[in-house]
C-alpha cells in the first residue's frame, strides 16, 4: 500500500487515494493534524503528537518541535538519555502516522510519497528519504509542496496553457512555485522560497514584542513558563486574524501580567517578515519570465497563510484575490495522496506527468583572469542553472589554468553566489591531464546530470586521451550513510514507543499536566482528576477507561475555556 504524507514543521498528515478520492486518516485522537513534536518521558518511552506538544509546556527539556528546519544537518537533540538527529525525530513522526494509517486501512503500509518544500536542498531531501527508511518505509517519491497543493486544488484539470502560482507559507518554511498545465503535464517553471520563514517567525515576533512591553528579560522566564507564554501567544495570533485585537493574561510568580495588541500594530511589526516573502515571489516570477497578469490563478496554502496580512500582501502584488477554498492545513497532504494514486497508477486518475525543477544552481569552481592576466580563483560557474526542469543534463568545457599542469580539480558546488566560498560544496573530482600538452589541447568537458530523486552525476572527459571520470553525489557531509542508517534503525527499534491504543490516554494526562503548569488556582482539583483517571487506567477495563476519559476531557474543556 502506498500513502501520501505531508511531513510538516508544525503538523503532519497522512492519507491515501481510494475509490472516494484523496482520503486523510485521523490519529487516535480523531484529528487529521498530528503535531510534529517528540517527547521522551522519565521511563524512556517516546511520545509523539499532541501529548508531546502539551509536554513542551510541562516538560520542555524532554520535548522538541520545529526540527524539520534542521534536516540535512548533523545537529543532535538530547531528550532524556537519548540523542536524536533530525532524521530520527522525523522518523518517529512518520512511524506514528504510519500506525494511524495501518489502523485505518487494516493492512501494512510499505511505500510513501512525501512532500518537501520546493526550496529544500539536496542534503535536506536526502535526509527526508533517510527518515522514511528509518521509519521502515520506501519513499517512492518526494513531491514539492507547491506541486502537491496544485494537485489538491484540481489545477491539473485546468485548460491547456493555464499558469498558476502556489504560495505556501507553513509553520517553518516558505515556498512559491509557478506552474503550467499543458497536455497532461504539470510543469514547474520556477521555484523560490525561504527555508527559515514561517508561522513560527510571526510567533517569535509576538513573543519578543510582548516581553519587551512587559519588561521580561531573557532570564525572567524558565523553559516551562516560556512554553506557557508561547501557547497563549499562539492563540492570540489566531484571534488577531479573526477579531482584529488580542489579549493575554499570564501569571508569573505573584505577578499577574496583562498584555494587549491590535492587528494594526502587529502588521506594522511584521513588515520585515512580509518583505522577506516578497523577495521569493518576485524572484519566481522573474525566473518564470511572467508578469502578474499572465497568471490564471493564485493559490494560498499552509496554515500560516490564514493570516489576513498574507492574503492582503498577495492580493496587492498580483491585483486579484487568491484561491483558498481547500483547507490550507490539508491541501499539501491531499495533493500527496493524489501523487500516491498517480504513482500506483490508480485507474480512477487520468495520467498526469509531474515535473519538478532543480531548486539551486549546480556548478564548479573556476579561475578568471584579471586585467594583468593573473588567474584569480574562487569563482562559481553554473553548469545547471536553478529552475531547470529535471531530469536535466548539461555540459561545459573547461581548460587548466597553468601550463604543465598535471591535474584538474573539479569542485562541485550548489548555490547562487558568484563566489564558491558562499555556496555549498557537494564533492570533488580529480582529473589527470597530460602536462606536456598546451592549455588549449588539455580541454576537459564536464557533464552534470541531475535526476528527479536529487542524485547528481558528474562526468568528466579529457579530450586528448578520451579518459573518463565519474562522481556520483548521493551523500552529503553531515548525512547518514547506509551503515549509519542501519545502526540508527536498530537503535530506534529498541526504543519503547507508546502503542496507538494508549495514545488518547497519554494525550489526556499530558494535557492535564500542561494545565497544571498554567493554572495555579486549579492545581488541587487537577491533581484529584489525574489521580482518578490513573485509577481508571489501572483497572484495564476499556469501558471504564473510556467513560472516565470522556468525563476528564469535559472537565479539562471547562477549565481551559474559563
Amino acid at each position: 500500500m502506498i500513502v501520501g504524507i505531508d511531513l510538516g514543521t508544525t503538523h503532519s498528515l497522512i492519507g491515501c487515494y481510494d475509490e472516494t478520492g484523496p482520503r486523510l486518516f485521523a490519529n487516535a485522537l480523531g484529528e487529521f493534524l498530528t503535531p510534529s513534536v517528540v517527547s521522551v518521558d522519565e521511563a524512556g518511552q517516546v511520545i509523539v503528537g499532541q501529548p508531546a506538544r502539551d509536554r513542551l509546556v510541562s516538560h520542555p527539556q524532554r520535548s522538541v518541535a520545529s526540527f524539520k528546519r534542521w534536516m540535512g544537518t548533523s545537529r543532535e537533540t538530547r531528550l532524556g538519555t537519548h540523542g536524536f538527529r533530525p532524521e530520527e525525530l522525523s522518523a518517529l513522526i512518520l512511524r506514528s502516522l504510519l500506525s494511524d494509517a495501518e489502523a485505518a486501512l487494516g493492512e501494512k503500509v510499505d511505500e510513501a510519497v512525501i512532500s518537501v518544500p520546493a526550496y529544500f536542498s539536496d542534503a535536506q531531501r536526502k535526509a527526508t528519504r533517510a527518515a522514511g527508511e528509518l521509519a521502515g518505509i520506501r519513499v517512492e517519491r518526494l513531491i514539492n509542496e507547491p506541486t502537491a497543493a496544485a494537485l489538491a486544488y484540481g489545477l491539473r484539470e485546468q485548460s491547456d496553457g493555464a499558469r498558476f502560482l502556489v504560495f505556501d507559507l507553513g509553520g517553518g518554511t516558505f515556498d512559491v512555485s509557478v506552474l503550467e498545465m499543458f497536455e497532461g503535464v504539470v510543469e514547474v517553471h520556477a521555484s523560490a522560497g525561504d527555508n527559515f520563514l514561517g508561522g513560527e517567525d510571526f510567533l517569535d515576533l509576538l513573543e519578543q514584542t510582548c516581553r519587551a512591553d512587559l519588561k521580561l528579560a531573557d532570564d525572567t522566564l524558565d523553559a516551562s513558563q516560556r512554553g506557557q507564554l508561547r501557547r497563549r501567544l499562539e492563540v492570540a495570533k489566531r484571534t488577531l486574524g479573526s477579531e482584529g485585537h488580542a489579549r493575554i493574561e499570564f501569571a508569573l510568580g505573584d505577578r499577574q501580567l496583562d498584555w494587549r495588541i491590535d492587528e494594526e500594530r502587529f502588521n506594522r511589526l511584521a513588515d520585515p517578515l512580509v518583505q522577506r516573502m516578497r523577495a521569493p515571489l518576485e524572484r519566481a516570477m522573474r525566473d518564470a519570465r511572467l508578469k502578474p497578469e499572465q497568471l490564471d490563478e493564485i493559490v494560498l496554502v499552509g496554515g500560516a497563510s490564514r493570516m489576513p496580512l498574507v492574503a492582503r500582501t498577495v492580493s496587492r502584488m498580483f491585483g486579484r484575490l487568491p484561491l483558498r477554498h481547500v483547507n490550507p492545513d490539508q491541501a499539501i497532504a491531499l495533493g500527496a495522496c493524489i501523487a500516491a494514486g498517480l504513482k500506483s497508477r490508480d485507474q480512477r486518475l487520468d495520467e498526469i506527468i509531474l515535473t519538478d525543477v532543480c531548486p539551486y544552481s549546480l556548478g564548479t569552481e573556476v579561475a578568471r583572469r584579471d586585467e594583468q592576466g593573473r588567474a584569480v580563483t574562487g569563482f562559481f560557474e553554473p553548469v545547471i542553472q536553478r529552475n531547470s526542469t529535471v531530469p536535466v543534463s548539461r555540459e561545459e568545457t573547461f581548460w587548466p589554468v597553468h601550463e604543465r599542469q598535471q591535474q584538474v580539480q573539479l569542485d562541485v558546488y550548489q548555490g547562487e553566489s558568484p563566489l564558491v566560498e558562499k555556496n555549498i560544496k557537494l564533492g570533488e573530482l580529480t582529473v589527470d591531464i597530460d602536462p606536456t600538452l598546451s592549455i588549449t589541447e588539455n580541454a576537459v568537458t564536464v557533464r552534470f546530470t541531475y535526476d528527479i530523486n536529487g542524485v547528481l552525476q558528474v562526468e568528466a572527459r579529457v579530450h586528448a586521451s578520451d579518459r573518463r571520470y565519474e562522481l556520483l553525489l548521493e551523500q552529503n557531509p553531515g548525512l547518514l550513510d547506509a551503515q549509519q542508517i542501519r545502526e540508527r534503525l536498530a537503535a530506534l527499534n529498541d526504543l519503547k514507543i507508546h502503542p496507538r491504543g494508549k495514545h488518547e490516554n497519554l494525550a489526556m494526562l499530558a494535557r492535564a499536566e500542561r494545565l497544571y503548569e498554567e493554572h495555579l488556582d486549579a492545581r488541587d482539583q487537577l491533581q484529584e482528576w489525574i489521580a482518578r483517571f490513573r485509577t481508571a487506567l489501572e483497572s484495564q477495563d476499556e469501558a471504564v477507561i473510556r467513560e472516565h476519559r470522556r468525563e476528564f476531557g469535559r472537565a479539562l474543556d471547562t477549565l481551559e475555556s474559563a
